[in-house]
């Protein structure tokens, strides 16, 4: 969504760095060129001409002046700045002290309200409450169909006493109140003690008078305790008009921004903060039902300067990965146990449960800058891995070393694969053996972890250091002694390490740091 925006911002702070100290003219054209960058990706003007103003004032003042790095200084600014236009801080849902908390969705048709609303309910049951869906929407065709379909996948039951609008004609006129239904729909979640209710309400292809005077009858009826306006991020400008449009009639709570996986500008995102005054709540970040999360203003401007989103990309490894898979593993890494098949199939099934492989390392900082990379991910390497470890017999997965040539064969007509591809997967899992061995070594010789369970030391309380033959006597020398000695064990660990995927890069072969990780290129598509 915000590729083009996240480049322009990327090359303009390149263009200040090394430079020891901005001239009033260097802040200018910094300045000229995120202008630009904004206005391109269809920020509304009110919104860039505050923003930019902001930012030309600190840049200006004692606190990038005054700066070591003065170009680090610009790149903070702007990302503060970015995060108070996309809404400071992390706004999460008000439930009510006396359940049923009620959830009305409101936006214009193509939003993504019905989906939105499934996306909502299953993220509220994973949080442990028990969401109802109520069929409000009466005019779009097939529209409760939909609600239905979209409940029974997200596990959410979901009151339709209304067939709604059946035909093909969106104008249509319908048997149902969608005031008495969302009315009645509350009744019911009260009734069946559900604690969270999500009002699906009509749309239109345009603002218009009929639309708003629907919007505010549901909500005068049912007093809802959040009103999230639900808006498409790939319509650019006129998200402004709309969202003003909306918060008039309805006077929504909150903004939930659909469809960010697209390749539009994201113009939307930066405008409707601060246009209505109301928070960004939640993000829809794809088709799937799981594709869904927590707006964090911090994260996405992170995102947007290519910062990554670590802390995104950590709770949702927390979702993934079982705790007791994670104790068995650092069981085996203490005792050193040998990594198998089982294991290795085990992580895989984990980071295919975080979702789209592409996605995840867009989180990682730097990885803009790899777009055509990414972009050439082919993450069905993963189904082709598993099919090959899935037709190991189970001795096999747990003794590896047994996987003989005509095994190897069997396995290969197996999963569909060739004998090669089974041979690189048996030398990608001895390099991962390889590699934990090494980590166990080099946990060992850090100064304080000796002595810790499992790490190869003794037990007991640590003895003072010897002083060793050859050594200085003066205090002074000796320490400078031990501090070379030390990190020369360091890099002889980190040149260990760096063997066990193809041996140490000299000097000047050093990888960037956005490269991708060691092992992903098998997922680059020819």
């Amino acid at each position: 969504m915000f590729a083009t925006l996240s480049d322009r911002l990327t090359a303009t702070f390149k263009n200040l760095r090394g430079k020891g100290r901005l001239s009033e003219s260097d802040v200018a054209a910094t300045v000229r060129e995120i202008r630009t960058a904004l206005l391109e990706a269809d920020v509304a003007l009110p919104v860039v001409k505050e923003f930019t103003a902001a930012v030309r004032e600190r840049a200006l003042g004692a606190e990038v002046s005054g700066a070591l790095n003065p170009a680090q200084q610009i790149v903070k600014i702007v990302n503060e700045e970015l995060v108070s236009v996309l809404g400071g801080q992390t706004r999460r849902i008000r439930f009510a002290k006396n359940p049923p908390t009620v959830i009305m969705l409101a936006g214009l048709q193509g939003a993504g309200k019905t989906t939105l609303a499934g996306k909502l309910a299953l993220s509220l049951r994973g949080d442990g409450h028990t969401p109802l869906l109520v069929a409000a929407d009466l005019q779009r065709p097939n529209a409760v169909t939909q609600l239905q379909v979209v409940g029974e996948r997200a596990g959410a039951p979901v009151f339709a006493p209304e067939k709604g609008n059946q035909g093909s004609d969106p104008d249509a006129s319908t048997s149902g109140d969608p005031v008495r239904v969302a009315r009645d729909g509350v009744a019911e979640a009260t009734a069946r003690q559900h604690d969270v209710v999500i009002i699906d309400t009509a749309g239109r292809l345009g603002i218009d008078e009929v639309l708003m005077r629907q919007a505010g009858d549901i909500r005068e009826a049912v007093q809802p305790d959040e009103v999230l306006f639900v808006i498409d991020a790939m319509i650019g400008q006129d998200a402004v008009n709309t969202a003003h449009a909306f918060l008039e009639g309805v006077d929504f709570t909150g903004v939930v921004l659909t469809k960010l996986d697209g390749d539009a500008r994201g113009g939307a995102a930066l405008s409707v903060a601060t246009v209505t005054g109301r928070p960004i709540m939640f993000a829809s970040t794809g088709e799937k039902l799981e594709d869904f999360e927590v707006f964090h203003p911090d994260r996405m401007a992170s995102r947007i300067l290519d910062m990554g989103d670590v802390m995104t990309l950590i709770e949702q490894a927390e979702k993934a990965f079982d705790a007791d898979q994670a104790q068995k593993m650092a069981r085996k890494f203490v005792e050193e146990e040998e990594f198998t098949f089982d294991d290795f199939l085990a992580q895989m099934q984990a980071v295919k449960q975080m979702g789209s492989l592409k996605k995840m390392l867009g989180m990682m900082p730097g990885m803009a800058q790899m777009k055509e990379q990414l972009d050439n991910i082919d993450e069905r390497e993963f189904d082709r891995v598993e099919a090959m470890v899935q037709s190991m017999t189970p001795y096999e997965r747990q003794h590896p070393k047994v996987i003989n040539g005509s095994r190897r064969a069997r396995i290969a007509r197996g999963s569909g694969r060739s004998v090669s591809d089974v041979n690189e997967l048996l030398t990608r899992l001895t390099e991962a053996q390889k590699m934990m061995k090494q980590m166990r070594r080099g946990m060992g010789g850090i100064p304080g972890m000796g002595n810790m369970p499992g790490m190869g030391g003794g037990k007991g309380r640590s003895k003072p250091p010897q002083r060793k033959k050859g050594k200085s006597g003066n205090p002074a020398k000796r320490a400078e002694q031990e501090r070379a000695a030390t990190q020369k064990a360091v890099e002889a660990r980190e040149s260990a390490i760096g063997s066990s995927f193809g041996g140490p890069p000299a000097e000047a072969e050093q990888p960037a740091l956005n490269q991708l990780p060691a092992g992903f290129e098998k997922f680059l598509g020819n």
